[in-house]
């Protein structure tokens, strides 16, 4: 089988290189909080080592986190899990991975709404799964419509891949245009949801909803978390998945095979994020929000530049495609993806091309750095793409 690579991390590996050689790179190109894991986390993995928390966990994970997770799901999300449907493992990507291995079989297809994260395609291409694209422009605030979605369903499909918040868009959809894709999910018997809903604490809408909150698809609802981007905690690798019980169980069955149960310190740190203070959430969400609100205004000031207000995650996913056809001396940008390696090698900022997610023409900024880096990434690219000419 043939696998592209993650487009996200090879634009890291490159800026890193790059910094290597002592040029000043302003990496924007990776999806990951500047902010160090709270101490009250840490503090809760430090007492697991103390404790002795060092043998083999079971494979769902500790019964302890699980509860933790269904409290957390009940209190913030309306939703009633026991702790034999929750799955911990090794990050939301693995969870992503093992539901639809569970679920999805040869030539069934999977919805996958576009622009999508790096990972969904390769993901349903390792299930044996066709992935099937809905395309949602910046007209459209990166977002399908019902209509979009009807005309999308076969009699093979098996499922619908939903992200709110969107990486890489940050678009949010609202109860309402969530109830009216679940009404059509709804029509079609066997079809599942897989609800990406790991940036679901990086909003600035006030609240966001979950596709799972119906009760009318409530035993055919994935959902997909974890703790990396709210609570900074990127690198401990805890993710889960919460799901009907046949499903649950087929994810546990699964991941026995492959990882077993994931890290005993890594799921006390968890433990600890979930049950502590949610102090911590808000004040990182109001750091992201008041970057959000200088990357969009400083975005204005790029000719050519077309961006939506993103209303989650930390992206921006500008549509960049009046700079193809441009020239810079013998240099000519001839698609998204060279207009990207331009910005990298001329103004010293690395994003990632729009293609990387299902959107050629575009560029996804990832603004989870300080707003000094903001600012001296924005007035680079301004800069750097002045120089281009017709």
């Amino acid at each position: 089988m043939s696998l592209a690579p993650s487009a996200t991390l090879a634009m890291s590996q490159k800026s890193a290189e790059l910094r290597a050689e002592g040029i000043d790179v302003i990496n924007m190109s990776v999806g990951e909080p500047d902010f160090n894991t709270p101490e009250f986390i840490k503090a809760g993995a430090k007492r697991a080592i103390d404790e002795n928390y060092s043998r083999y966990t079971p494979v769902a994970g500790y019964l302890s986190l699980r509860k933790a997770i269904c409290g957390k799901l009940n209190r913030e999300n309306g939703l009633d899990f026991t702790p034999d449907q929750i799955v911990v493992g090794n990050g939301a990507k693995q969870e992503l991975h093992n539901a639809l291995m569970a679920t999805v079989d040869p030539g069934e297809e999977v919805i996958i709404p576009t622009p999508a994260w790096v990972s969904y395609v390769e993901l349903v291409k390792l299930a044996g799964g066709i992935p099937v694209f809905v395309e949602a422009g910046v007209g459209q605030d990166f977002k399908i419509t019902p209509a979009q979605l009807e005309s999308a369903i076969t009699p093979r499909t098996k499922m619908l891949m939903l992200n709110s918040p969107s990486n890489p868009s940050g678009s949010v959809y609202t109860y309402s245009e969530l109830e009216a894709l679940a009404r059509v999910i709804e029509k079609h018997e066997g079809v599942l949801v897989l609800a990406d809903d790991i940036y679901e604490h990086i909003n600035y809408c006030g609240e966001v909803h979950s596709i799972a909150e119906f009760g009318f698809l409530r035993d055919r609802v994935i959902i997909v978390n974890g703790v990396s981007k709210a609570y900074a905690m990127t690198g401990w690798r805890i993710g889960y998945l919460a799901a009907p019980l046949p499903i649950a169980k087929a994810v546990t069955k699964l991941q026995g095979q492959t990882t077993s149960g994931a890290s005993s310190i890594a799921q006390k740190a968890a433990e600890a994020a979930y049950e502590g203070s949610q102090e911590c959430v808000e004040t990182m969400r109001k750091a992201f929000e008041r970057r959000r609100d200088l990357i969009v205004e400083l975005a204005k000031e790029i000719p050519g530049w077309v961006c939506n207000v993103p209303q989650g995650a930390f992206y921006l996913f500008p549509e960049v495609s009046a700079y193809i056809g441009k020239k810079a001396g013998d240099r000519e940008i001839k698609s998204s993806g060279d207009y990207v390696m331009y910005l990298l090698e001329e103004a010293h900022v690395a994003a990632v091309d729009g293609a990387a997610f299902c959107a050629p023409g575009y560029l996804r900024l990832s603004y989870a750095c300080s707003e000094e880096q903001i600012r001296e990434a924005m007035k680079r690219i301004r800069e750097a793409s002045l120089k281009l000419t017709d």
